[in-house]
């Protein structure tokens, strides 16, 4: 069912139950969301989508990612106070990844340069002093992957994220899921020689599957068994162990075959 939601004065058509961030996206209204993918349930945690309902059941500052849309709501996305409470939380994601391009940029959008807070990288820091906690890559790889190689390790300030007890984990797929979607370009992995090294999480090795045709390693050997599985109808044997390139290639050979012969009957 279509309603009709306003975000900062303006009238927007939406779906009943659609992310109040999801539609000001849509419309070019611009609210800044770390944690945020349309992937995964909202969740929430960031906090930097902050917004302000001045008309609707539950009046107040709220999470856009959230907030669901019902007819007659009614947003502001830049009140005095919104700001306020944006800059604080950039001055703590500024001392919680000093080092992330991605937190400096928009920090300094907001005016802010520096922060009040301080926190202690360490120099080995696997996520190159870039990680926010977020919870992106945990909730990608637990929910979406079905892995749940990594996860929080610690508490308050000490809080991390990693595989347990920082060993190799044999449960990571190798997908790199969890660079994809960091929104600090925290996590890092490397293709190096037929293995895909996990980087961030304590040098997880992962195999890459080799193109029988090519001899090129192409993808994780556990990642694409997981994608082979899923695929209905299942991946012909022919193509089974072949690259992109050279999966081309053949289907496109084959299809010529099929032409030739239909051209000659």
């Amino acid at each position: 069912m279509t309603i009709q939601i306003t975000i900062n004065g303006n009238p927007c058509s939406s779906e009943a139950g659609e992310s109040v961030l999801t539609i000001a996206r849509r419309e070019g209204v611009e609210i800044p969301a770390f944690c945020h993918d349309e992937t995964l349930a909202p969740y929430g945690a960031c906090r930097m989508c902050l917004v302000d309902v001045v008309s609707g059941p539950k009046k107040g500052v709220t999470t856009a990612c959230t907030l669901q849309a019902m007819d007659g709501l009614e947003i502001i996305t830049d009140t005095p106070e919104i700001l306020r409470l944006r800059k604080v939380l950039l001055e703590l994601y500024l001392a919680q990844a000093p080092k992330s391009k991605t937190i400096k940029a928009l920090a300094a959008q907001h005016g802010i340069k520096k922060t009040r807070f301080a926190k202690k990288v360490h120099p080995e820091d696997p996520l190159q002093g870039q990680c926010i906690l977020c919870g992106l890559c945990v909730r990608v790889c637990r929910d979406i992957m079905g892995a749940g190689a990594i996860s929080y390790i610690g508490r308050g300030q000490f809080t991390e994220i990693n595989t347990p007890f920082y060993e190799e984990n044999d449960a990571c797929l190798g997908c790199g899921a969890c660079a994809q979607v960091c929104p600090t370009q925290a996590i890092a992995f490397e293709d190096i020689t037929g293995t895909r090294v996990m980087k961030s999480w304590s040098e997880t090795k992962v195999p890459l599957k080799q193109c029988a045709a090519c001899g090129n390693y192409f993808a994780p050997v556990p990642f694409t068994a997981y994608a082979y599985e899923k695929l209905d109808p299942a991946i012909r044997d022919e193509i089974r162990d072949l690259c992109p390139d050279c999966r081309r290639k053949e289907m496109t050979r084959k299809a010529i075959l099929l032409r030739a012969e239909g051209v000659g009957r």
